[in-house]
């Protein structure tokens, strides 16, 4: 990839750039952080409808948000966030925003989920499918198990972001390829594609590109702000490459 930047900064060849406009070929958001006041996302009523305005001018037709529930940190309910999404539409209803908004989380997989499994009490998407996230410091010894509980309870299970977990992409690919043969589906961030979270991460975006491991795409967006960024991707050849791929799922989410 290195020897790829110096051989276009050297004149070799250049990339064509991405013929996409916007982002109907994705058409849902899944990650996002748009109820007001119960995690590090939006903070206000106002916050959510700017940021669902500009993603229906962006293309998208429905956006799924997913508020983080972790014990330590922001220990959500289904409630609380069946009551933040009811809120949030209430107040689309009441502006000239025609998109649709629905809710699941991004569940931390601490011991606190083991309980959540066993009851069922999680909020899923589409076909039963739940966003779940990792540590960023540090592989956890109990997430194969908590993965297998899930999917005996008849969830199907999206990693967050896998490209932005450093002890899997320093190590070396084969962890990816663990994941997968769990039966792992892998949902990577928009902003990844333009360095947002470092060159080691757009990286390993783009090698599981390659490597038809990601069947979902996300903004992972936590306040309008962020759409300066969400706008830059569309000029990235491996925005493209995945919003035209077969192995995109966030379409079967409408």
């Amino acid at each position: 990839m290195l020897l790829d930047k110096i051989f276009n900064f050297l004149g070799g060849r250049t990339e064509e750039p991405s013929s996409l406009t916007d982002f109907s070929l994705m058409a849902v958001d899944l990650h996002s952080h748009l109820i007001p006041g119960i995690d590090d996302g939006v903070r206000t009523i106002q916050d959510s409808l700017d940021a669902l305005r500009q993603f229906q001018r962006l293309g998208f037709k429905k956006v799924i948000t997913t508020p983080h529930v972790m014990a330590d940190g922001f220990n959500n309910t289904s409630e609380t966030i069946l009551s933040g999404r009811d809120k949030v539409r209430e107040a689309i209803r009441q502006s000239d925003i025609q998109i649709e908004f629905d809710v699941g989380a991004e569940y931390y997989l601490d011991e606190t989920m083991y309980e959540k499994v066993e009851k069922k009490n999680l909020l899923a998407i589409g076909k039963e499918y739940v966003l779940v996230e990792l540590s960023f410091f540090a592989a956890a010894n109990n997430t194969f198990d908590l993965v297998y509980k899930m999917q005996v309870a008849g969830y199907n299970v999206i990693l967050a972001h896998p490209e932005r977990y450093p002890y899997y992409y320093e190590k070396n690919f084969e962890k990816y390829n663990s994941l997968k043969d769990h039966g792992i589906f892998f949902q990577i961030n928009l902003m990844s594609l333009i360095g947002k979270y470092g060159e080691r991460a757009k990286a390993i975006a783009e090698k599981l590109i390659d490597e038809r491991m990601v069947e979902f795409v996300g903004s992972d967006l936590h306040g309008p702000k962020h759409f300066q960024f969400i706008r830059a991707t569309l000029k990235e050849k491996y925005l493209e490459k995945i919003l035209t791929s077969e192995a995109l799922l966030n379409k079967t989410l409408l």
